[in-house]
């Protein structure tokens, strides 16, 4: 299990993380998301033991992980910016990965070899940016880690090896109950594997719940009131929008409750649509005044 509570991380005046909490659960998927500065690749790079928080806890099984060796050897990450030597090959990087990873295993190594069908003798700065995310995959997977932590996991990969990609990691979540803690900008991808969500904004996390929670608790209604009705001012609405006769009504509720709510003003037509992560996050981070905005120049 991860728990970081109430962490602090400033550059200068700057303050990246600004009392952020969050909760993984052994064995999840956990989606972390928010907006470009949120503070994301800082939140990571404290939980892995890169940066060090200037306030909060971080504890991963209970223990703090600033320069805890044993404890970084069972973490196996991937940033965005995956670091290694200028003219190492895959295979210089394996053996490096051997020297600081006591769970290595050279014969998942070879096995991973057959999926990602990369030259290991390449040298890893002429390979392409996809292949390169392929070869921080082989590694990574290689080192058998209790707990996963990905960063924009899959930029750069093609449809075909971002499913491959995606099947490796949610096998070992099934078979050996790896932990993965994932921040993407790709939200439609991280619906279908996540299992926890985190909404990440100015330093803070907004909310974290289960994806079910999160699309329990807002709801998309389409409604066609009668001929010169409008939405009822007193019906707690997000956001409106109208096409034709059909109002769009974004809903801080369950399905259910929306449609016995809408029901009482006996609309032509109420349909309750479930949501989608995007359109979870836009609303959550402020709703209309959150979305894409024409400029007229």
């Amino acid at each position: 299990m991860i728990q970081i509570e109430t962490i602090v991380k400033r550059f200068g005046a700057f303050a990246a993380l600004d009392g952020a909490s969050l909760s993984v659960p052994a064995g999840s998927v956990y989606g972390l998301v928010g907006p470009n500065g949120a503070g994301k690749s800082t939140l990571i790079r404290c939980l892995t033991g890169i940066y060090r928080q200037d306030k909060g806890k971080i504890f991963v099984d209970g223990q703090p992980v600033w320069e805890n060796a044993p404890l970084k050897g069972r973490i196996a990450a991937i940033p965005d910016d995956w670091y290694y030597f200028s003219q190492a090959t895959i295979r210089d990087m394996c053996r490096f990965y051997q020297g600081f990873c006591p769970s290595f295993s050279m014969e998942r190594y070879e096995k991973l070899k057959e999926v990602f069908e990369i030259d290991e003798k390449r040298v890893l700065r002429r390979l392409s940016k996809g292949m390169q995310k392929q070869a921080a995959f082989w590694l990574a997977l290689s080192c058998m880690p209790d707990y996963l932590v990905l960063d924009e996991p899959v930029d750069g990969l093609d449809p075909v090896m971002r499913r491959q990609v995606w099947s490796l990691v949610l096998g070992d979540v099934a078979q050996r109950g790896v932990t993965v803690l994932v921040s993407s900008h790709n939200l439609r991808e991280l619906e279908d594997v996540c299992d926890h969500v985190g909404i990440l904004d100015h330093g803070k996390v907004l909310l974290e719940r289960s994806l079910a929670q999160l699309q329990d608790n807002m709801v998309k209604l389409q409604v066609v009131f009668r001929d010169g009705e409008s939405v009822p001012e007193d019906l707690p609405v997000l956001h409106v929008s109208k096409v034709g006769r059909i109002y769009t009504l974004i809903m801080r509720m369950g399905a259910e409750e929306a449609q016995t709510r809408i029901a009482a003003y006996q609309p032509l037509l109420a349909d309750a649509i479930p949501l989608t992560l995007e359109e979870i996050f836009i609303y959550e981070l402020g709703g209309a005044d959150y979305a894409v905005k024409d400029i007229v120049l």
